[in-house]
């Protein structure tokens, strides 16, 4: 049988002040340091090893995976970074609390906007600091490709590429692969891989460090995804 285990990063300190974090590059809160690396203890409990890890742009996400990989006595292992890993772009809502946003929207529109499958948030313009082409860290992606405000439906359009290029040949390796990553990526591959239809998917929650396992069948295709506890 083949496994992908997947991670959201630990609390980050914008969850824990309940502000949109999208492709702000925030750190993680004292409890998601702790989060991680209880994680990775738990991993080990369980007889986890890994030949190769994933993860996105964002150091909340990054810490998260190097935490996880020193309780597993794994340091050395491989890792790939991608801005297609990020968390899914909240446009204009970026750095605002998510109560204050739903005084002014209504708690309707702000539903839509974070849990819908194609209703995307009002997008910034690009002469808006929070736009991702001002980062160098994404100075070699089409600027083209950048979010200005994304839909989950666009996540994913995003995810699955780096899925199907360097992941799923991996997987056909027999690779033990992590990925350590966001609510929405995340939700984008367990979406694509199990077929969930767009309705049921705004109902997937992903807690922050909580091991998910997709299992693939002798011919790699996907056949169950379970929380490990």
């Amino acid at each position: 049988m083949n496994k992908v285990v997947l991670i959201r990063h630990g609390e980050s300190e914008w969850n824990q002040l309940n502000k949109f974090t999208g492709w702000h590059d925030v750190e993680l809160s004292k409890h998601g340091k702790y989060e991680a690396k209880k994680t990775g203890l738990f991993l080990k409990k369980k007889g986890f090893f890994f030949d190769c890890s994933h993860t996105s742009m964002l150091k909340r996400a990054i810490y998260t995976l190097q935490y996880i990989l020193k309780e597993l006595n794994q340091p050395w292992l491989s890792v790939q970074k991608s801005w297609r890993l990020n968390e899914r772009h909240y446009g204009t809502l970026e750095g605002f609390n998510k109560d204050e946003i739903i005084q002014k929207y209504g708690h309707e529109q702000v539903l839509l906007w974070r849990r819908s499958f194609n209703v995307s948030p009002p997008q910034i313009d690009t002469q808006d600091k929070r736009f991702p082409g001002y980062d160098m860290r994404y100075s070699n992606v089409n600027i083209n490709d950048l979010p200005k405000g994304e839909s989950l439906e666009v996540t994913i359009k995003r995810v699955i590429p780096y899925w199907d290029q360097f992941i799923y040949p991996q997987l056909k390796e027999r690779k033990k692969i992590l990925i350590v990553a966001h609510g929405n990526s995340l939700r984008a591959l367990i979406k694509y891989l199990n077929k969930i239809d767009d309705k049921n998917i705004i109902k997937l929650e992903i807690p922050t460090a909580v091991p998910i396992v997709l299992e693939f069948n002798e011919k790699y295709i996907p056949t169950k995804w379970y929380y490990l506890k």
